[in-house]
């Protein structure tokens, strides 16, 4: 469960930063600090978090995880020790870090400066992130910002368009791009019985690891026309065929979606089973749920 805020609330900080409300001279360039962590168990890869200073006052981050091959200038070697001077280059627009290290980890300042290519590009594709806008009042440089960060691409985004999500907003080609909402993954969703899942949708799939092969698992369980929102909650409370074996063999194998997770909410297994049948040979699902809470006040 503390994974799923975490992503949670990473998902509604990005959502903040991707909204802007102000018409960004292109080549204007935004300075703040970075710090990076290296990974030991993944020599590869790097942590580096970006923030600087808005124009209200408030502060704006960025974090990720990158490969030394995405970053011109370091390699692993140079964060032991020594000053460094590297750059993250992406369509979006180039940011440039000059700093220190010293045994894996580092900090300094860095230079963003967006590319006004991929404005145009964007803009011609019906995305416009220089359009006014007051919906949270962030600054369009934070999106282009984050679209470099997180390496949104026009060819991304012409994939999207592609495979007929719908209407899209810049909003949703970053809920896409951090979520991995693919036209392979709708695609796959669709083929499973659910074909007109919106992006808020998608986005709960990846954030609760609903895939084809989950929505099959389910449907074997004998839940085989649930919409969507089950299967949520099954991922939420850990509906397994194995829960659902157990209180079937104690006679309980025609369970509706509700009452299965109600089941897992109150933690009724098998054991609470037999024991509330030692009381009452016929007692109900109801009757369970409601013993169980019985047991609770007198804990």
């Amino acid at each position: 469960m503390r994974k799923i805020l975490a992503l949670s609330s990473l998902l509604g900080c990005l959502i903040v930063i991707v909204i802007g409300s102000y018409v960004i001279v292109a080549q204007s360039a935004i300075t703040g600090d970075w710090k990076a962590d290296t990974k030991s168990d993944k020599p590869d890869k790097i942590n580096i978090s970006f923030e600087r200073h808005t124009a209200n006052g408030g502060r704006s981050q960025n974090g990720s995880t990158y490969d030394y091959s995405d970053l011109q200038g370091l390699t692993r070697e140079q964060t032991q020790g020594g000053n460094v001077s590297f750059r993250l280059a992406r369509e979006a627009g180039t940011i440039e870090c000059q700093g220190s290290f010293t045994n894996g980890r580092g900090s300094g300042t860095f230079q963003f400066t967006p590319n006004q290519a991929f404005i145009d590009s964007m803009g011609s594709r019906g995305f416009d992130f220089e359009k006014n806008s007051s919906k949270h009042g962030t600054l369009p440089e934070d999106r282009l910002f984050t679209a470099t960060t997180i390496n949104l691409t026009t060819a991304f985004v012409d994939d999207l368009l592609s495979a007929n999500f719908g209407p899209l907003d810049v909003d949703d080609l970053f809920k896409a791009r951090i979520f991995n909402i693919t036209p392979q993954f709708m695609a796959e969703m669709k083929a499973t019985g659910f074909p007109n899942l919106g992006m808020e949708d998608l986005v709960k799939a990846r954030i609760f690891k609903i895939d084809a092969d989950y929505v099959r698992q389910v449907r074997s369980m004998g839940f085989d026309k649930e919409d969507f929102e089950s299967l949520v909650k099954f991922r939420i409370f850990k509906v397994t065929p194995e829960f659902l074996n157990e209180v079937k063999s104690e006679g309980f194998g025609n369970l509706t979606a509700e009452e299965v997770v109600k089941f897992r909410i109150f933690k009724i297994d098998g054991d609470f089973i037999r024991q509330a049948k030692a009381e009452d040979p016929n007692v109900s699902p109801e009757d369970l749920v409601r013993m169980k809470i019985g047991f609770r006040r007198h804990e």
